[in-house]
């Protein structure tokens, strides 16, 4: 079997009728936001904010560690299976756990609470944006170029290097980012 084909054959294409998933879950968020309803939207936000950090801490500081420790056609392998279903969700997640989440404080009286209690719904703003950015502004991106560039018979492991050096401190401090969010939704669920 040819590299080429060995490289076909570890990147399955992206299905098509997954991305209508991704925008079904996007279309039940702008339902769930116009049914106003406190208890659907406080779990659409919790389920969504759950699956982001929850995948986000285990690729971050267990999948990554153990690749970075793998031979480097065995790190191809999993990254050519893994981009592709992450390139969707991640962005999806990320964005109905933001926007949810502004509605349910708005819901709440959260965006009208008076100084000091409002420096955590302030600190909850930062932490979404600095992810959120990141994430598609810096993640997203590098992730794709990586991807792209593994899908080469004969990827170039230099440019994948350069691509990944601040990638990691990157994702470690989306790491921080979210156990610091962690933190702020415990103090909104206990009473600010």
């Amino acid at each position: 079997m040819s590299q080429a084909a060995v490289v076909e054959e570890a990147a399955p294409s992206v299905n098509p009728w997954h991305l209508v998933g991704y925008v079904g879950l996007l279309a039940l968020m702008v339902f769930v936001i116009w049914l106003d309803d406190r208890f659907v939207l406080n779990f659409m936000h919790v389920m969504s904010g759950v699956l982001w950090t929850g995948i986000d801490l285990f690729m971050g500081f267990y999948v990554g560690p153990a690749l970075r420790s793998a031979p480097f056609e065995a790190r191809r392998a999993v990254t050519m299976r893994l981009v592709p279903r992450t390139l969707f969700l991640m962005p999806t997640l990320a964005i109905i756990t933001g926007t949810t989440g502004w509605f349910h404080a708005k819901q709440l009286g959260f965006l009208e609470t008076p100084w000091p209690q409002y420096g955590w719904v302030l600190a909850a703003l930062i932490i979404i944006t600095i992810l959120t950015v990141q994430g598609l502004g810096l993640l997203l991106p590098t992730n794709v170029r990586v991807y792209l560039e593994l899908r080469k018979p004969a990827p170039d492991r230099e440019r994948i290097g350069r691509l990944l050096k601040s990638y990691i401190y990157l994702v470690g401090f989306q790491g921080v980012m979210q156990v610091a969010m962690i933190v702020v939704m415990a103090k909104f669920v206990t009473g600010l």
